[in-house]
């Protein structure tokens, strides 16, 4: 795609400089619309064709070598891309996403002109901005480009020579405009682009967007004498407006003015017989929207000719409509609260009253700490800036704050509910809602899973005031009754049950020979083996434990504590009575010097006969160990052997 107006022999010329400073100089006055644009064009295919004009570069498709170049949409899928060489890029013409850009690679083998060509209709004697949009492809250091655009008259006289600079590496989207203006001796001019610098590691850019714009003179816009370019104005409003601009002399010998509004689709029309600086107009009642004007300014005679004005910037009034209702955060605050009043409308003033001498020229004031001298009628008068002006009244109650209660209520069971009951407001707000049947009631089911802290927030319509109770889950009994016990009749044991739940009793059964049967630990006596159940219940009558521990009683052991084993058939044997009730008890028997002289294991009632290695063992007193081997402790005493 060439430049729209002008023949393809438009030259743009692209400088890669190593060194050297920025030296672009954009128009400091007022543009024209573009008249000459170049942006390569658009299409589905993802390569557009090769420029038309003249040029020693090679054109691909695909990925440019050392002096190639293309025309793309965007670098991605590129295999320098993919290697992290270069950026992914897409053009830069806004809202074209089919557009294409120039993507160019440095020449290595020689410097100097490498694109030339010829704009024409630029009109003599006027100011121009040459425009184009750069950037550094290059995702990593290297060499970067420098391009330079020089701008010739059609004998050869240099109009305009100027540099981008070194233009660094960046982001994908980082593209940078570089601009120069120049003045026209006739209505057709040279493109020249150079290049200084040589290829290799770097010096890869794309270019696009390339514009002539005419550069005016600066215009300071001003609307009824106030320097401004927008002004608001209200829909049921009547008002005429003066635009005013100030031109700075020096551009034009003989300058020549225009003004345009702007129509609905977005083109321009004249204002017919509107040519100087100031343009009066009156908007009785216009439909809401923006109305955009604007003044053109060229060389006298010029001033029908596009390709030779500048223009103004927009001068909008924007017709809007009134304000939206006034409204309060609340109609009724509690005693204490703040008061917020609300009222928010861009671009306007405000003006409030009330009760207590209240007034305020805020948005949205606060009045802290209500009381009941401030309850009544606030008025606010709300003026925007385009003359609209709405006045709204609330009338405001300052009430007490409610006093919420809950009854009280007993622990639970694990599983069960139990209903809370709340009072002292109008609307009641439970948190948290876990194991609640409903969370804006006063009368909720509660079933928490465990104990629970609810807050309850009770409301009047103007406040909420919290308060909150405790839910006591509690926890199930769990009965256990120890370890199995043994023991000697006549002897006592001590049963070691533990027992878990929260507001729980015990109760042993049967109760006999025990000390106490409500306790956890109780002293058994009993003179034969017995079961013991004990059982664990919640005074809440949650659920029933049981468990049971078995007692052994064993016969008591009766062992004499001397025998004379002298052959009289009177007391001659050591005999332990009921010795044959623990068939693998074992015996020992020893001296006073530790000499074991009697052993028994698995005693079957073989008693000892006062023999030691067949030999009677001299009179004295003998000590015995028996382990009976069944858990309980050995028995040990001393017994005398008498001759």
């Amino acid at each position: 795609m060439g430049f729209r107006h002008i023949s393809y022999y438009l030259l743009l010329s692209i400088l890669l400089i190593v060194s050297g400073t920025a030296k672009s100089q954009e128009c400091e006055g007022s543009l024209g619309d573009p008249v000459l644009t170049y942006d390569f064009g658009r299409g589905s295919a993802a390569f557009g064709p090769a420029i038309p004009d003249k040029t020693n570069y090679n054109y691909v498709i695909g990925q440019p070598s050392d002096g190639s170049y293309t025309i793309i949409k965007t670098t991605q899928g590129m295999g320098h891309v993919s290697a992290g060489n270069w950026l992914s890029v897409g053009n830069h013409t806004p809202n074209q996403s089919n557009g294409y850009m120039m993507l160019i690679n440095a020449d290595d083998r020689q410097a100097g002109i490498f694109y030339q060509g010829e704009a024409s209709g630029l009109c003599p004697g006027t100011t121009y901005e040459f425009a184009a949009w750069i950037i550094n492809v290059m995702a990593k250091p290297g060499i970067r480009p420098n391009v330079r655009f020089s701008i010739e008259s059609m004998t050869g006289q240099v109009l305009k020579e100027f540099d981008t600079g070194e233009i660094p590496e960046g982001s994908n989207i980082d593209w940078r405009r570089y601009a120069g203006t120049f003045r026209t001796t006739s209505s057709r001019v040279i493109v020249k682009i150079k290049n200084n610098g040589l290829g290799g590691g770097g010096n890869d850019f794309a270019i696009d967007d390339i514009t002539f714009r005419a550069c005016g003179p600066v215009i300071i816009p001003s609307i009824n004498t106030e320097r401004v370019s927008t002004k608001e104005l209200c829909v049921l409003i009547k008002k005429t407006f003066t635009f005013s601009a100030e031109v700075s002399p020096g551009v034009y010998t003989d300058p020549e003015y225009l003004w345009q509004q702007m129509a609905a689709n977005g083109s321009w029309f004249d204002l017919p017989g509107q040519t100087t600086t100031n343009l009066t107009q009156t908007f009785d009642h216009p439909p809401i929207g923006a109305y955009k004007y604007r003044l053109l300014i060229a060389e006298r005679g010029n001033i029908n000719e596009e390709n030779c004005r500048s223009n103004s910037p927009d001068y909008t009034i924007n017709v809007v409509e009134p304000p939206v209702a006034v409204s309060l955060r609340a109609q009724a605050v509690c005693l204490g609260d703040v008061i917020v009043l609300d009222a928010k409308t861009n671009g306007a003033t405000y003006q409030w009253t009330g009760p207590n001498s209240f007034a305020s020229t805020e948005e949205s004031p606060n009045i802290p700490n209500a009381g009941n001298n401030m309850s009544g009628r606030y008025t606010v008068v709300v003026t925007t800036s385009g003359g609209c002006i709405e006045t709204e009244e609330i009338d405001l109650a300052v009430i007490p704050a409610p006093q919420p209660k809950i009854n009280p209520i007993t622990a639970i069971c694990k599983g069960s509910s139990i209903q809370l009951q709340a009072s002292g407001g109008l609307t009641y707000r439970w948190s948290p809602g876990t194991g609640l049947s409903q969370t804006d009631i006063s009368n909720p089911i509660a079933s928490p899973l465990q104990t629970t802290t609810y807050k309850v927030y009770a409301s009047n319509g103007a406040c909420e005031v919290p308060t909150e109770i405790t839910v006591i889950v509690l926890k199930d009994p769990l009965a256990n009754a120890g370890p199995d016990k043994k023991m000697m009749k006549g002897e006592q044991v001590q049963l070691n049950a533990e027992a878990t739940g929260d507001e729980i009793i015990y109760q042993w059964s049967p109760s006999t020979y025990l000390d106490n049967p409500n306790i956890l630990n109780p002293v058994a006596t009993p003179p034969s083996d017995i079961t013991y159940t004990l059982t664990v219940t919640s005074t809440f009558g949650c659920i029933v434990s049981t468990d049971e521990v078995f007692v052994r009683v064993y016969q008591k052991v009766e062992i004499p504590n001397a025998f004379s084993p002298n052959g009289d058939g009177v007391n001659d044997l050591w005999k332990i009575t009921a010795a044959d009730m623990f068939p693998t008890a074992s015996v020992r028997v020893v001296n006073r010097y530790g000499e074991v002289v009697f052993r028994s294991t698995n005693y079957d009632d073989k008693p000892w006969d006062g023999k030691y290695k067949n030999s009677d063992v001299p009179p004295g007193v003998y000590y015995y160990v028996i382990n009976l081997n069944t858990g309980l402790k050995p028995l040990s005493g001393s017994l005398t052997v008498i001759r």
